[in-house]
């Protein structure tokens, strides 16, 4: 009788822990995909005296989303550079803050085009999947700027998971010219296994091979989200990787793998002690001037020199 009810015991115990967990990687799974906090848009261009058009537009999967368009502050702009926020963020991507890199690329003569990924700020749908349905929504925003602006080359600037949204789709759409990703994972599910823990504060075992299974049964199978494996699609359009060596949310290495695969056209700047998309704010003049350079040098290749006039890089401090 004893025994019995020592084994009873013993058996229930173990029933409540492995409920317990089962119970509570289900929750952190869903948090993590569908049950996001959406951050609140309390800055607008206005209080950088920036002019800008409200702007919705469809995923390509039907998802309404809805952003900003800012034009060039010159009399001619000489290409649209389309942002991508990170996970769980919006437009305003406030590690950086994104409206005063807009202002800075609008000033030096660029378009851009802010707009929140599903599930966030103002855009519609209730799923985030790191990347995986995010890439239908970057799809989108390119299809706008080529229906609204189509003599504007496109490039993409993303940050965290909007860099691997835009390696992704830069691979799906011959139409963008080049893609500057600060930050990026080279392929989601060898980041989350090595790196759940950063994010979710709760042991690596057992708890991420869990999350993982819950995450493939709420959204789908994130080994589809490898940016990774789409590098040899983009080539031979330019990329420039931006990564800080002091991220310890995406390690900086993922971004100087991917730069190792096409190193003739792909350029890496690695930023000394900066953080997770942190490299504009220690950086400023630096980024500036590195991505400005880059968005030009896009600009000559697909309209040719002889065709566009760029401001005068001696006055930004720009070497050619």
């Amino acid at each position: 009788m004893v025994i019995q009810i020592l084994l009873w015991t013993v058996l229930s115990a173990v029933f409540l822990i492995v409920a317990g967990g089962l119970g509570l990687s289900f929750y952190v799974s869903w948090k993590l995909t569908r049950g996001t906090r959406r951050k609140p848009l309390d800055e607008s261009p206005e209080d950088y005296g920036l002019s800008f058009e409200k702007v919705e537009f469809p995923s390509t999967d039907g998802i309404l989303l809805r952003g900003w368009f800012l034009p060039s502050q010159r009399d001619d702009a000489t290409a649209t550079v389309i942002f991508a926020h990170g996970y769980r963020g919006n437009r305003l991507e406030q590690k950086l803050p994104a409206l005063q890199l807009a202002n800075d690329l609008t000033d030096a003569g660029f378009n851009v085009l802010m707009f929140d990924f599903r599930n966030c700020g103002e855009s519609g749908g209730k799923v985030t999947s790191i990347g995986l349905y995010e890439t239908e929504d970057l799809l989108g925003a390119i299809q706008w700027v080529k229906s609204h602006h189509p003599a504007s080359p496109i490039a993409l600037h993303g940050f965290s998971m909007g860099a691997s949204t835009s390696l992704i789709a830069a691979s799906r759409s011959p139409e963008v010219a080049g893609i500057v990703a600060d930050s990026p994972f080279e392929s989601l599910t060898p980041y989350l296994a090595d790196n759940f823990s950063v994010w979710t504060k709760l042991p690596n075992f057992p708890f991420t091979p869990l999350i993982l299974g819950f995450i493939r049964l709420h959204v789908g199978n994130p080994d589809h989200v490898n940016p990774r494996a789409e590098l040899d699609r983009i080539y031979p359009r330019p990329v420039l990787f931006i990564h800080g060596d002091a991220d310890r949310a995406i390690p900086y290495w993922n971004s100087r793998n991917m730069y190792e695969t096409h190193r003739d056209v792909f350029r890496f700047w690695r930023v000394a002690n900066a953080g997770h998309v942190g490299s504009y704010r220690r950086h400023k003049e630096a980024y500036v001037k590195r991505i400005i350079q880059f968005f030009e040098e896009l600009v000559v290749q697909e309209k040719g020199l002889d065709q566009v006039i760029l401001p005068n890089r001696e006055a930004q401090g720009i070497s050619k």
